[in-house]
């Protein structure tokens, strides 16, 4: 049976109520949409974003980094709009705005209120997570995205007690996997909540149709890995095992601070109160135990990975969606909330747009990851004769240099290129580029005195961070990657 949240069914928000309340909500829905449109097409490419461009003009059913979907969508975006900032991030924010939807029908059927699924909709939205990431292209966005699906059909599932909701379930649950790989925690939590609730497990052929499903949808990524001698899950999988317990406290510290500012800080905290309440209301609650367990597997396991490494900021998002449905569904206020959230938002999205801060690269985190790499292919460009060769090492750094088309020929030594298909060639009058502050990681013999000339890129008319260039004498025998 659906949850019934604490509170009255009538969506409030502010001073807003009932009718006044829904129009608020879908105009700050459609509002947010546009201004995460607006940013997408305003900020410069990311190198990891050029990264995943690249991938979506090489389309495969797996990569060494991360499942296809992300490549997917640059795909289609680029497909509509050109290889430029826009169509590269053009699903993400629309891909917020359905998925949005999906997550209010899913609040609508899973705790029988419109309101909670407006307020899940709105305290989703208002994180920075969303209101900033979404105008992005990561792999994240997808994730997000079928997981808001997911949920909605579970809500489904249980406003119907129709099993063949379990189909739905598992392809759904299969696509996010084929966004990132951590869609898996979710969908263990799904099966834990399905094995200790007798009125779902009972339906245990449906069940493993929805296992079938979601096994038809993840076939490609399996296929590729099985091919590829697993090196996508050998890779993202084999961090599991480190332990660094004397390291824990600070692991465990940057964890939490990361969420604390991804969420930002009110709605972190109703996160938490909403958790609390369904670990509480478990017992005798279905819809309160599911909640319980979508959060409380990934949680889980990036506590138990803090006691081996540092656990990013942003792989904590694959319980976000549900995260907010359980703040929903203690009936709490959200107003204040969701108004810092989205305050602190506005104001990061202002700062990338128009830089009315005079902030130091160092500070700057937007502009240190888009400002004037262009320029600094123009630069690079005017510094070398013709005929050289450019070589980045870095695999981010040469996704960007790509992306921009050098007039010169590009390659790197990164053996991530090989499960993109580039081809391997001999570099002819090769330089090296690389930050200042790094050392080259080629043979000594190999290099070079530095070059005086240092290209740079600018931020307000002044050196953000420069580049140093190594001439190369390398081997006949040599190959390295070419790009793109």
């Amino acid at each position: 049976m659906p949850l019934h949240s604490s509170g009255a069914d009538s969506f409030s928000i502010f001073r807003f109520e009932g009718r006044r309340a829904t129009v608020f909500f879908w105009s700050v829905l459609f509002g947010l949409t546009f201004l995460r449109f607006v940013l997408a097409s305003s900020l410069g490419i990311t190198p990891d974003e050029a990264y995943y461009w690249l991938w979506s003009q090489h389309l495969q059913s797996g990569y060494l980094d991360h499942p296809p979907m992300i490549a997917l969508f640059i795909r289609l975006g680029t497909s509509l709009w050109g290889d430029n900032a826009f169509g590269i991030r053009f699903c993400g924010p629309l891909s917020a705005l359905v998925g949005s939807v999906a997550l209010f029908r899913a609040g609508r059927d899973l705790l029988a209120s419109r309101a909670a699924g407006y307020r899940a909709a709105l305290l989703l939205n208002a994180t920075l997570m969303l209101g900033l990431g979404a105008a992005t292209a990561t792999p994240d966005t997808p994730l997000v995205f079928f997981l808001a699906w997911t949920l909605w059909a579970l809500g489904r599932l249980i406003c119907t007690g129709w099993p063949g909701w379990w189909l739905v379930i598992g392809a759904f649950f299969g696509l996010a996997f084929d966004s990132k790989y951590t869609a898996v925690l979710p969908a263990l939590g799904c099966g834990f909540w399905a094995l200790s609730t007798p009125s779902i497990r009972r339906h245990w052929g449906w069940m493993l149709g929805g296992c079938v499903a979601g096994l038809i949808m993840i076939a490609p990524v399996l296929f590729w890995n099985a091919t590829h001698g697993w090196a996508s899950f050998a890779k993202q999988g084999g961090r599991a095992g480190d332990w660094h317990p004397l390291r824990a406290l600070n692991f465990l510290a940057e964890l939490a601070g990361g969420q604390i500012g991804l969420a930002t800080p009110l709605i972190f905290v109703l996160f938490c109160t909403g958790l609390i309440w369904c670990l509480k209301h478990s017992g005798e609650k279905s819809v309160a135990r599911l909640l319980a367990c979508l959060c409380i597997v990934p949680i889980a396991v990036f506590v138990q990975h803090a006691f081996g490494g540092r656990v990013q900021a942003n792989w904590p998002v694959v319980l976000y969606p549900a995260a907010a449905l359980a703040a929903a569904a203690t009936g709490r206020r959200i107003g204040f909330a969701c108004a810092t959230g989205l305050i602190v938002t506005g104001l990061v999205t202002f700062q990338g747009i128009a830089s009315p801060l005079p902030l130091s690269a160092h500070h700057d985190v937007i502009a240190r990851q888009t400002a004037d790499w262009s320029g600094l292919r123009e630069r690079l460009d005017k510094a070398l004769p013709e005929g050289q060769a450019v070589i980045a090492g870095d695999y981010a750094l040469a996704a960007i240099l790509a992306y921009h088309r050098p007039h010169h020929a590009l390659f790197s030594y990164d053996k991530r290129w090989v499960y993109l298909g580039r081809q391997l060639d001999h570099p002819h009058r090769a330089i090296l580029i690389l930050r200042e502050s790094e050392q080259p990681d080629l043979p000594a013999s190999w290099l070079g005195q530095p070059w005086q000339q240092h290209p740079c890129r600018m931020l307000r008319g002044s050196p953000m961070i420069c580049y140093k260039l190594i001439p190369l004498s390398l081997p006949e025998d040599i190959r390295m990657y070419s790009l793109p």
